[in-house]
C-alpha cells in the first residue's frame, strides 16, 4: 500500500475500555470519520463487545483478548504485556488492510508508545498523545508509594511525549503536564474535553422502579476501583440511614471494576444492603433511564494528586442530564460543574453526607443546580463544542490535508 493510499486514514489504539463503550474514543473515531477521515480502532474485547473485527457506523474496529483483570502490580504488568502484543499485531494487520498515517494512542497504559514508536521510526506515521490519564499519579492513589514501578510509569510518560507529534489534553491539569512533564511547547497541546454528544445521551422519562420502594434515588456511575472512593460512599449511606434515619434514599451504584467484590462484602459489614444496589456496568437506554430517574448524583473521589488532576466524565454526564451533584471539593471537579454541585471538604463524609440531605431537603435547590449543569453543557462543555478542537488538532499535524478547516467544521457539526 503507497503512501497516498495511506493519506487521511487513523488508528486509534486504547486499551482502557473497549469501543464503542469508550464514550470518548468513541465520538472521537465518529467526528473524524464524519470530517472525511478513514478511521481504525484496535481495542480490548468485552462481554458487550465480543466480536474480533466489525465494522461499526464505517469504521473499522479490532479487537483483542485480556487476562483476567487484577489489582495488583503484577496483575497489571501480565495486562499490559498481554495489551502490547496484541496491539502490535492487529497494528500491522491493520497497516496492511485499511492503512495510516497518524496513530492515536490513548493512555492507560503509557506503553502504547511501543507500538506508535515503531511505525513513527519505520513508517513515518504521525503520533498523537490523547492523556486519558496520569498513570504516575493513579500509581500512586492505588498503592501510596513511590517506588520503582512509579519511576517507570515516569519514564514511560515520558517517552510517550517525546514520541508525540502533538498531545490532546482532557483539561487544564493535563495540559499542564503536558507542557512541564512531557516538555510539548503550548501550541502543541490541545484541549479536548470528555463531554457526552447531547443529541446521543439525553434524558428519558424516570422509572420509580429503579427507586425500590424508597423516596429518593441516588446514583453513581463510573469504575470501581481503588481511587474512586466508593467506600468513602457507602460509609456515608451508613451514616444517613444509621445516624440521620434517612431511610426513605435508595442509592444506584452503576459500573464495574476490580474493587468491585471488595466493596460488596463492605456494604455487608456495614449493615446497608437494603439501601444499595450494585447493578453492574450498564448502556444504552437503560442506563440514561437509571440516571434519568435519579434525583441527586454523587462523585465521592478524594482527595489525591490523580484525582484533583482528573476531569470526572460522570459528573459531565450527570450535567448533561441536568443531575444536582454532590462531590468532594477537588479542583477539576469544581472547574466542570461550579455551581452544578454541592461540595464537601475532601475526605469529610459526614459533611459530604450533609450536603445530601442539604439537596434531598430542597427541591428548588436540586431543579436549578441541575438547570445550571445543563446550561454549561449546552453552552460551553458538550461534544459539539470539544469536536471542533480536535479537529484543529489533526489540521495542525497535517496542514496539507485534503480536509479544507471549513470542511472540518461543517463535519464536525453534523
Amino acid at each position: 500500500m503507497s503512501s497516498l493510499d495511506r493519506a487521511n486514514k487513523i488508528l486509534i489504539i486504547v486499551e482502557n475500555l473497549p469501543v464503542p463503550f469508550d464514550r470518548r474514543v468513541w465520538m472521537e473515531a465518529i467526528t473524524l470519520k464524519k470530517a472525511g477521515y478513514e478511521v481504525s480502532v484496535i481495542c480490548p474485547i468485552s462481554d458487550t463487545c465480543n466480536k474480533n473485527y466489525e465494522v461499526i457506523e464505517g469504521i473499522h474496529i479490532y479487537r483483542h483478548p485480556l487476562p483476567v483483570e487484577e489489582s495488583s502490580v503484577k496483575g497489571y504488568l501480565r495486562e499490559y504485556a498481554w495489551a502490547v502484543y496484541w496491539q502490535f499485531r492487529l497494528a500491522h494487520k491493520v497497516w496492511q488492510t485499511q492503512g495510516f498515517d497518524t496513530v492515536h494512542i490513548c493512555n492507560p497504559p503509557d506503553l502504547l508508545f511501543l507500538t506508535a514508536g515503531w511505525f513513527k521510526l519505520f513508517h513515518g506515521v504521525k503520533v498523537i498523545f490523547d492523556h486519558h490519564d496520569l498513570s504516575p499519579e493513579m500509581y500512586i492513589a492505588k498503592y501510596n508509594r513511590k517506588d520503582i514501578f512509579y519511576h517507570g510509569l515516569r519514564w514511560a510518560e515520558r517517552l510517550t511525549y517525546a514520541i508525540a507529534d502533538l498531545a490532546i489534553a482532557t483539561n487544564e491539569s493535563h495540559r499542564k503536564v503536558a507542557i512541564t512533564r512531557g516538555g510539548k511547547k503550548p501550541e502543541e497541546v490541545f484541549i479536548v474535553r470528555s463531554a457526552p454528544d447531547l443529541s446521543r445521551f439525553t434524558l428519558m422519562p424516570p422509572n420509580p422502579i429503579y427507586k425500590k420502594g424508597k423516596k429518593f434515588l441516588i446514583g453513581y456511575m463510573g469504575v470501581m476501583g481503588e481511587p474512586e472512593g466508593i467506600d468513602y460512599l457507602l460509609r456515608i449511606v451508613q451514616y444517613l440511614v444509621q445516624k440521620e434515619n434517612r431511610k426513605n434514599i435508595h442509592f444506584m451504584l452503576i459500573g464495574n471494576g476490580p474493587a468491585k467484590d471488595r466493596l460488596e462484602t463492605l456494604a455487608v459489614e456495614l449493615g446497608i444492603t437494603e439501601y444499595i444496589e450494585f447493578t453492574g456496568f450498564k448502556t444504552g437506554k437503560e442506563l440514561l433511564e437509571r440516571l434519568s430517574t435519579c434525583d441527586v448524583c454523587v462523585e465521592p473521589s478524594p482527595t489525591s494528586v490523580y484525582n484533583e488532576h482528573c476531569t470526572m466524565n460522570k459528573i459531565l454526564e450527570y450535567m448533561a442530564l441536568g443531575k444536582p451533584i454532590v462531590q468532594f471539593d477537588l479542583r477539576e471537579g469544581r472547574r466542570s460543574a461550579q455551581e452544578a454541585s454541592l461540595y464537601a471538604k475532601p475526605n469529610d463524609e459526614i459533611e459530604f453526607a450533609y450536603r445530601i440531605i442539604e439537596l434531598l431537603d430542597s427541591p428548588q435547590l436540586r431543579q436549578s443546580m441541575g438547570a445550571e449543569g445543563r446550561r454549561r453543557m449546552e453552552e460551553i462543555l458538550e461534544w459539539r463544542h470539544q469536536a471542533p478542537k480536535l479537529l484543529d488538532a489533526y489540521f495542525a499535524i497535517s496542514p496539507l490535508s485534503k480536509l479544507s478547516p471549513k470542511n472540518l467544521v461543517r463535519y464536525s457539526s453534523n
